[in-house]
């Protein structure tokens, strides 16, 4: 796909998120018709006269907008990792899961919740954004760590780098068990929000964080679509077209660790949605990165908005976490892309 095809796909694309979105602002506790909540937008906006629905109108805007924007906002980050990621270890089965990344970022955040009391010297002058930066911290250390050891022998193998994210994320995941266990009853229901991934607790102020973050971040990564391009080449042949292969992977991996564990410590851990999304785009047949990326920014938001609408419905008035969903969804999708991969080695 080229020039106005990209554009056509894209608009496509864009499209479908809206439907979602729309979707995803009507479903609830509270039903919104459409109509209303173009009204609520409307009265917003000062478009519209305000109506005596004012209570409607406080749960929508409250509680069911920042909601819904932390929904897209997370989707689009964790599409945007894997496809990145992905493009960074030349391989497709990389996601920030099985990197370590989101297991490192729920540790750190897990240190703040249980420890943040008593760790003043660290705590203290981060405020409000201890758990993000902690968060940050962890996912950081943890896929540097799984970087290193999938490389210890020069390439990066698919191997190496799958037994070293299982290690990683073994170790992350008993550390916040640990936490858990030896956490207070308000503390431990905290990290077991991070286990399970969920969007009850979105709030103006968490959804503007990740957007403050993210949104620059994404306009960073778009314009790195052809030297990832020339990365999955080789280092060698990137070196040969004047890239920095170190520095460049580096550069990026700090930027989508950032990512990734800011909407890990607002919303959990959510796992998969950064495995799957790359390769539903790839079945656009593109694996040009300059469409690659913002393509699986879209869907993720998409795909999240839409596991968002279901959890809210399987159980309803209950809200089942959205991390179960994506985690049934992955989980087989996950072996299938393995044995494709698998057969390609084999062959």
């Amino acid at each position: 796909m080229r020039g106005l095809a990209w554009s056509r796909v894209q608009l496509l694309l864009a499209a479908a998120l809206l439907l979602a979105v729309l979707a995803a602002l009507c479903t609830g506790a509270f039903f919104f018709p459409p109509a209303q909540v173009l009204r609520f937008a409307g009265q917003s906006l000062g478009l519209v006269a305000e109506g005596e629905d004012t209570f409607e109108r406080n749960v929508f805007l409250m509680l069911r907008l920042p909601r819904v924007l932390l929904c897209g906002l997370t989707g689009a980050t964790l599409g945007l990792s894997g496809a990145l990621m992905q493009g960074l270890f030349r391989n497709p089965i990389v996601e920030p899961g099985l990197a370590g990344t989101s297991s490192g970022a729920a540790l750190g955040a897990s240190i703040v919740l249980v420890f943040g009391g008593e760790a003043t010297a660290i705590t203290a002058p981060l405020g409000a954004a201890a758990v993000p930066a902690m968060a940050f911290a962890g996912g950081l250390a943890a896929t540097m760590l799984v970087y290193r050891i999938a490389s210890v022998f020069g390439k990066t193998d698919v191997l190496a780098l799958l037994l070293a994210g299982i290690a990683v994320n073994a170790a992350c995941n008993a550390g916040t068990g640990f936490l858990s266990y030896i956490a207070r009853d308000p503390q431990a229901r905290s990290i077991t929000f991070w286990n399970l991934g969920t969007f009850t607790t979105a709030n103006w102020p968490g959804t503007a964080l990740v957007a403050a973050i993210f949104l620059p971040c994404l306009l960073i990564v778009l314009r790195q679509g052809k030297a990832l391009n020339a990365l999955m080449l080789g280092e060698d042949d990137a070196a040969y077209l004047g890239l920095d292969p170190d520095r460049l992977v580096f550069r990026l991996l700090v930027l989508n660790t950032l990512i990734v564990s800011v909407a890990t410590a607002m919303v959990g851990v959510i796992a998969f949605v950064g495995l799957i999304v790359p390769h539903m785009v790839r079945l656009l047949r593109s694996s040009d990165h300059r469409f690659l990326l913002p393509a699986s920014a879209l869907i993720g938001a998409t795909l999240m908005e839409l596991v968002d609408v279901l959890a809210r419905l399987v159980i309803r008035p209950a809200e089942l976490p959205v991390g179960i969903i994506t985690a049934l969804i992955g989980a087989p999708l996950f072996l299938y892309i393995l044995l494709l991969h698998r057969r390609r080695l084999a062959g």
